[in-house]
């Protein structure tokens, strides 16, 4: 029986790779923060808890000791948090739990990354050999480094990592991506600044199949994998889709792409200079990110590991919308 450990456990990427490893008959064991109200769900399903930081190398120490295989997915996933902790948990954690997955010996590191990773360029189809290139925005810009230390313990050190790059990730239980543009649109808030922006969903059950598949396959040591669900939509489409599932007016307002960064740009001067915690409407981050045609490719897992996505676009839409039917979105904590 393998020994599992997964970092951010309690969040959406964590949880199903901790049901995943539940399903494959792996003992699982998950770093939490203390306080964390998600313990409590892992331990009815017979997960370890070991309480600690993943930016304090003490608590990555305990939680990896005996594990075979580590998922590594904690990282501050928003795009308003102080760079500092960006700094602490998202670079600072990789480079710990580098360090304890090489002292422990353990047979894989799965790194959860993100396509962002590859820059903005619109002129080419991005793939797993595109250069890393930042935003000027401190979650990807954060990401990469973390991604840095990892390849540098795999070509240094010898330490069997393996990388994906998840698109839009998206599903029941989501917190990240569809309830905040569900939100928007009950709002009315909810405005595009660009026309035919494309999104990449990556359902979260492909997700989660593609990394075991990372964790146990020899042929994906030393390799990063794109993950999406083999087909993109407009984000106007997406809202769309969204909108009808909740029954109100789908969203039509259209700013000029200057204005909505602009606005951004003023937003985030007033929150640090009041000192307010809670996100803004608006961020430099999201104006780009929504207002993008990026195009990549998952031809790489194809080829290397003979994976394709099991669940379509459609099917996997239309099982997130029907959850985001069922809950109330004032009780989602939204990143």
């Amino acid at each position: 029986m393998k020994k599992a450990l997964v970092t951010g456990a309690t969040g959406f990427i964590g949880g199903s790779l901790v049901a995943a490893n539940l399903k494959m008959g792996h003992w699982v064991r998950a770093l939490v923060l203390p306080g964390d109200p998600g313990a409590a769900g892992l331990e009815r399903l017979g997960v370890e808890i070991v309480y600690g930081d993943v930016s304090r190398i003490e608590s990555v120490r305990a939680a990896v000791k005996g594990a075979d295989l580590v998922f590594h997915c904690a990282a501050v996933v928003s795009d308003w948090a102080p760079r500092r902790t960006f700094e602490a948990v998202t670079v600072g954690g990789a480079r710990n739990v580098c360090e304890a997955a090489l002292e422990n010996k353990v047979s894989r590191l799965v790194h959860v990354s993100t396509n962002d990773v590859f820059g903005r360029d619109e002129t080419k189809v991005l793939t797993e050999a595109s250069p890393l290139s930042p935003w000027g925005e401190p979650y990807p810009d954060a990401k990469i480094r973390a991604e840095r230390i990892m390849w540098s313990y795999h070509r240094d050190r010898g330490l069997p990592v393996s990388m994906v790059y998840p698109c839009w990730v998206y599903g029941p239980g989501d917190r990240t991506f569809v309830p905040l543009l569900a939100d928007a649109i009950v709002k009315k808030d909810m405005m595009f600044w660009r026309r035919d922006v494309i999104v990449w969903p990556t359902f979260i059950e492909n997700l989660a199949e593609l990394v075991m598949i990372l964790a146990t396959d020899d042929r994906a040591v030393g390799q990063g994998f794109i993950a999406h669900d083999g087909e993109s939509a407009t984000l106007q489409n997406f809202c769309g889709k969204i909108a009808g599932a909740l029954s109100v007016p789908e969203p039509k307002t259209h700013i000029p792409y200057g204005a909505a960064y602009a606005a951004a740009l003023g937003m985030e001067f007033l929150w640090r200079l009041l000192a307010i915690k809670k996100r803004p409407l608006l961020t430099t981050y999201a104006v780009k990110n929504l207002g993008s045609r990026l195009l990549f490719s998952i031809d790489k897992s194809k080829k290397v590991l003979g994976y394709t996505p099991r669940v379509s676009f459609a099917e996997g839409l239309s099982r997130t919308l029907d959850w985001l039917k069922s809950i109330d979105l004032d009780t989602i904590d939204k990143k």
